[in-house]
């Protein structure tokens, strides 16, 4: 089993920044990908960036050149640095990581992005 603590979000005016970060804790030892998923009202859950654990990365086309995915494997610890926010980045972002042939998620953050 794998615990995952997001934070970071909040309320933040286009343009403007944020950072999200995912603690992960438990059966640490086997994590392989870790990233991000948001879902906006109505809408369906999608991937935002993704990073392997050799460091390769993969992003939305909505959200390249705007968002940064990073992970610290001492602190078993994934960032997400969203910047040049837009209002329709708002959406539950959620933490998300695979261990072995599992997958597991956080609880989930919100961010919102007024205009």
């Amino acid at each position: 089993q794998v615990q995952l603590v997001e934070s970071g979000g909040g309320l933040v005016q286009a343009g403007g920044s944020l950072r999200l970060s995912c603690l992960a804790s438990g059966m640490i030892s086997s994590i392989r990908d870790m990233g991000w998923y948001r879902q906006a009202p109505g809408k369906q859950r999608e991937l935002v960036a993704a990073i392997t654990s050799g460091g390769m990365t993969n992003y939305a086309d909505s959200v390249k050149g705007r968002f940064a995915i990073s992970r610290d494997n001492a602190k078993n610890t994934v960032y997400l640095e969203m910047n040049s926010l837009k209002p329709e980045d708002t959406a539950v972002y959620y933490c998300w990581v695979t261990q072995l042939k599992y997958n597991y998620w956080g609880q989930g953050t919100q961010v919102t992005v007024s205009s």
